[in-house]
């Protein structure tokens, strides 16, 4: 194996940009993290007009970025919303349903990264039927 060597090894004086590199993009404090959760980090992309995964809701919390375009998102209990490139979100998971992830725009794809906590032996994503839905029905905005 070859040897490698630090790229900052000539470097005198050592660069500041750490110090300003962060950006806080959000915080959140979520209800609770699965014990022993297993951590998945996925990128998804809908093309143009894409309405995107149908309700459902994940077993732990989920937090995402917009990589490129606009995705409408909402949440149980909340209006739909749309993010934007550059901008994050984030979901509680557990009991509640995520109605909408799709593409805001019907000329552009959109790009978004997730990482969620998930719990150990239970699918990180499931659909929602319709019957649930409708029982639920006085809990969407």
């Amino acid at each position: 194996m070859p040897d490698i060597e630090s790229t900052n090894a000539e470097r005198e004086p050592r660069s500041n940009a750490w110090q300003s590199a962060l950006t806080v993009l959000q915080e959140a404090e979520p209800p609770f993290i699965p014990s022993s959760a297993h951590v998945m980090t996925v990128v998804i992309e809908f093309p143009p007009g894409d309405p995107g995964t149908p309700p459902h809701r994940h077993s732990g919390p989920a937090f995402g970025y917009v990589l490129d375009g606009e995705m409408v998102f909402e949440l149980e209990g909340e209006p739909a919303r749309v993010v934007r490139a550059g901008e994050a979100f984030w979901e509680p998971g557990g009991d509640v349903i995520h109605y909408q992830d799709g593409n805001n725009r019907d000329d552009v794809p959109v790009r978004f990264a997730v990482t969620m906590l998930c719990e150990p032996g239970k699918p990180m994503l499931s659909l929602v039927d319709e019957e649930e839905l409708d029982r639920r029905k006085d809990r969407r905005a």
